[in-house]
């Protein structure tokens, strides 16, 4: 217990550095900006894998399912790839939120930070349901795997559909529980217009981009449970993948027009993990696969999006 309020004590010091020290002025993030704490976020997460080895090694945490340090350590890198990869998806509906709301670039940071802290919580939660079924309840892996299969089906037949948030329900939802505005404020989630407190479009796009990443979760964490079932590795894993979503948002969503077939990487991955999830207790697929499967399913999706020129349209007659 000692080695988890730690490591949520410092996940919390690193928030309050981002928004207090950070980024206390609203400014837009460039993408110079937004490589740098890419690189820090992902070299942060990965270098925490040497914390995962000395914890299993030296006994310093609970090891429910008897993991050596170096099983530990490529379950950890596993389950952050699969998180890390899933996560990019999430971007693109981030973009096509923040575009639908008109969040000026300035504010956006602002939003993904409170984003992260529900999304913590959020997550904790599911991933301790998830460990406790799966623990409680072999057959419940079956119905993960099923899920991702049909998650992963679900992907690959919509990945041309346009999501619109003003034509969700959850917006009309928030529509009808409270006052919304159309006008911005600054940073303000709420203002008093003609004495009434209003909803602003930025709290409008945070709750949004909130109730979005738990239906993300639906995915990424029985995706994750499949790699492992210990808890602290499936949160340290999460949560790391998490707090460098906000750099990478900035980062990737500059580029998304590039990424035309990154969506069937993720197809591929969901694919191959539920799959896995199915065969789990008839054929043990080694962790160097997983990894295997994941690097060449981002890679190949990245270079057929670069490679492969976007179709044209066709051209008009002329009148």
């Amino acid at each position: 217990m000692t080695i988890w309020i730690i490591f949520i004590a410092v996940i919390m010091l690193f928030l309050a550095l981002d928004l207090g020290v950070f980024n206390r002025k609203a400014h837009i993030i460039k993408t110079k900006e937004a490589s740098i704490w890419t690189t820090i976020w992902i070299t942060v997460a990965l270098s925490f894998s040497g914390v995962i080895y000395w914890l299993f090694n030296n006994g310093l945490i609970e090891n429910p399912t008897n993991l050596s340090p170096n099983n530990a350590v490529l379950k950890y890198i596993t389950g952050y790839l699969i998180e890390l990869s899933l996560s990019i998806d999430n971007v693109f509906v981030i973009a096509v939120i923040f575009s639908s709301f008109g969040i000026p670039a300035k504010y956006q940071h602002r939003v993904l930070f409170w984003g992260i802290l529900g999304a913590i919580v959020f997550r904790a939660l599911m991933i301790v349901f998830g460990v406790t079924l799966i623990n409680k309840f072999d057959w419940i892996i079956y119905v993960f795997g099923a899920f991702l299969l049909y998650t992963a089906y679900k992907m690959a037949r919509s990945s041309d559909t346009e999501f619109d948030p003003k034509n969700s329900k959850i917006y009309r939802f928030l529509r009808k529980l409270f006052p919304v505005t159309q006008h911005m404020d600054g940073e303000k989630f709420f203002i008093r217009k003609m004495g009434v407190r209003a909803a602003t479009p930025l709290f409008l796009a945070l709750v949004i981009i909130e109730l979005t990443d738990v239906l993300f979760a639906l995915d990424s964490i029985p995706a994750i449970l499949a790699i492992t079932a210990d808890p602290f590795i499936v949160f340290s894993s999460n949560i790391l993948a998490i707090l460098g979503l906000r750099s990478m948002y900035f980062l990737i969503s500059r580029m998304l027009e590039k990424f035309r077939y990154i969506n069937y990487s993720l197809v591929v991955i969901l694919g191959f993990v539920g799959v896995k999830m199915i065969l789990v207790h008839h054929v043990e697929i080694p962790e160097w696969l997983s990894l295997s499967v994941i690097a060449v399913s981002l890679i190949g999706g990245i270079v057929a999006s670069l490679l492969i020129p976007p179709s044209e349209e066709s051209p008009q007659p002329i009148e």
